[in-house]
């Protein structure tokens, strides 16, 4: 994996932002790209993640979260990440639909717990 640094500016704040570009290899990473999009008046909060940097993605929140020159708040962090761990179980549930053998008998998962 290669990983390269970069500070860029962020116009909206003023403050430079540190940005992480990952090059690896596309067998073993999801090749789905998921968009999460905050809109606050004129600021906007864009998204991009898979399955390999979910976990990054959920610690930026916290951090523009804990970044008292932004208007991102806590609440928007929650809220956002409650929407990524949702579509993670999504996921997750589809795939053993797909992979468990067909009995006959169907039971939402959430029954089971």
């Amino acid at each position: 994996m290669k990983v390269q640094q970069l500070t860029v500016p962020n116009r909206s704040t003023g403050l430079s932002e540190d940005v992480r570009l990952e090059t690896v290899d596309s067998n073993t990473v999801e090749k789905e790209i998921k968009v999460i999009a905050l809109v606050k008046g004129e600021e906007q909060y864009v998204f991009l993640y898979n399955g390999a940097n979910r976990a990054e993605t959920l610690r930026l929140l916290g951090r523009y979260a804990s970044n008292p020159e932004l208007s991102f708040s806590w609440y928007d962090a929650a809220v956002l990440s409650q929407k990524i761990r949702q579509e993670s179980l999504r996921k997750i549930r589809e795939q053993q639909r797909s992979e468990s053998p067909q009995c006959g008998v169907s039971v939402p998962l959430d029954d089971l717990f």
